[in-house]
């Protein structure tokens, strides 16, 4: 029988899914019959979960989790398996950004950074690995790294670092877990246009001088294929990897570029 991408009987749990990137692989995998834990800060889902709640309203459900405290995530992770049953996909997206010249970068951005994006992914991926094996279940676990965790950047220590991070814990984690039959792989994106860029934006325009929109526009234009991505483009990779498509396939951190980084 020929692998396919439908993801009927999966259960994923989506970290950061309030918007953007996160949002729109859930209603990916909602389309190819997976179903979702969407997790997120906010007490209240965000309009954009509240619409796809109403649309999905026996196959999605949300929870509100700060992935900061491991504790925490791990009853998460319990509840939701009560509710759709053991967690067989893991789309470990949240994470933070900041920017700001190397000497003047401040003790307190890079505990917030490597508090989400580096301790909050691991141990949210541990909790959930720890029951995929409990259970038995040969699942996909999918972390989000970067682009920039492929090389450093002058004003974004902190944030390269966290995502260099990620790609190291994804190819350790899946050495760990191959014996249990789980794939563990990450996806690098390039510059995608979410509600971040404008924070992004803002920052750069301070510390290289540069109008507002300047460096959005910039980047885009310097991508190989000449834009910048959308978060739609971030779903095929995601929908592959949760999937039996690509079960023979873990330890690799997938670019998902336009072309900036060619491994």
């Amino acid at each position: 029988m020929h692998p396919t991408t439908s993801l009927h009987g999966q259960h994923a749990l989506l970290t950061g899914a309030g918007g953007g990137i996160g949002l729109a692989v859930a209603a990916a995998f909602l389309r190819e019959g997976a179903r979702c834990t969407a997790v997120d800060l906010s007490a209240a889902p965000s309009a954009g979960l509240q619409a796809l709640l109403r649309e999905h309203p026996d196959t999605l459900r949300y929870a509100a989790g700060d992935v900061t405290k491991p504790h925490g995530m791990a009853a998460l992770v319990d509840a939701a398996a009560q509710a759709f049953g053991p967690v067989s996909v893991l789309f470990n997206n949240a994470a933070v950004f900041t920017l700001a010249p190397l000497l003047d970068a401040d003790e307190a951005a890079y505990d917030r950074v490597f508090d989400v994006n580096v301790k909050g992914l691991f141990f949210t991926m541990q909790a959930v690995l720890r029951r995929m094996v409990d259970a038995g279940v040969r699942g996909s676990v999918i972390n989000m790294a970067s682009q920039a965790g492929r090389r450093g950047e002058a004003l974004v220590s902190h944030y390269c670092a966290s995502k260099a991070a990620v790609i190291s814990y994804t190819q350790s984690a899946a050495l760990a877990m191959a014996p249990h039959g789980i794939r563990v792989n990450a996806i690098a994106p390039g510059v995608i246009d979410t509600p971040m860029w404008a924070e992004v934006d803002a920052l750069f325009a301070r510390y290289e001088g540069l109008q507002p929109g300047e460096k959005k526009r910039a980047v885009g234009r310097a991508v190989p294929l000449g834009r910048m991505g959308d978060p739609e483009d971030l779903c095929g990779a995601a929908v592959f990897l949760a999937s039996d498509a690509s079960r023979y396939v873990t330890a690799q951190t997938l670019n998902v570029d336009g072309g900036n980084v060619m491994s």
